[in-house]
């Protein structure tokens, strides 16, 4: 279920992992407290992932303005039935790859044909369950479901070792001389484990 991380119990959670990992220490004490599940978004699920395929690979202002012009399309309101019906070349012109307009429509379609309960997916404890659901549509990958569930659903185990940005800050927090590649990110971050989300929002944060 979703629930609301406070912040006496983050700052648990930060001890908890300075405890296991001095540098680590180091990175959340020059850092403010991490906001994952304490800061959740006024939109719907169906929302947060549309937003987060338009962000696939994209700076974040570029990203915003995209998912502007999308709601615009959908009369303001981003919500299955509207974006079925926004067409492949109004998409296209706001800005949305013909990739990306791919993997809109399949969300709208398997929430609107109920394939995927998508507005529900919080009642699903499992973070395994809700990946294998969401990553068997067409272009939702790995990263897309982990942005997801960090950001909109407050999951705190989230390992996105897939993200550029994690594996730098982890190599800068570490000192590495060499890329850390994300098989060998997926073994460190075990001992972090069940607090990962954490420690990756961290890694964001020390190349700030």
């Amino acid at each position: 279920m979703t629930e609301i991380i406070t912040a006496a119990r983050m700052k648990r959670i930060t001890g908890e992992i300075s405890a296991r990992d001095r540098r680590m220490a180091k990175i959340i004490e020059s850092h403010p407290l991490c906001t994952v599940g304490r800061n959740p978004k006024p939109i719907t699920h169906f929302e947060a992932l549309v937003e987060s395929v338009i962000s696939q690979q994209l700076a974040v202002k570029a990203a915003d303005t995209i998912f502007a012009r999308v709601k615009k399309l959908s009369g303001g309101r981003i919500i299955p039935a509207r974006v079925a019906g926004i067409s492949e070349a109004e998409m296209r012109e706001a800005g949305v790859s013909g990739a990306k307009f791919k993997s809109i429509q399949g969300l709208a379609d398997a929430a609107l044909t109920k394939r995927i309960d998508i507005n529900k997916l919080h009642e699903i404890e499992d973070d395994n369950k809700i990946f294998d659901q969401l990553t068997s549509l067409w272009g939702i990958g790995p990263w897309t479901v982990d942005m997801f569930m960090m950001f909109q659903l407050g999951r705190l185990d989230i390992w996105p070792t897939g993200d550029l940005g994690v594996r730098r800050g982890w190599e800068k927090i570490y000192s590495l001389s060499e890329d850390i590649t994300p098989k060998e990110l997926e073994k460190k971050g075990m001992k972090f484990a069940p607090y990962r989300s954490v420690v990756a929002w961290y890694c964001w944060r020390a190349l700030s």
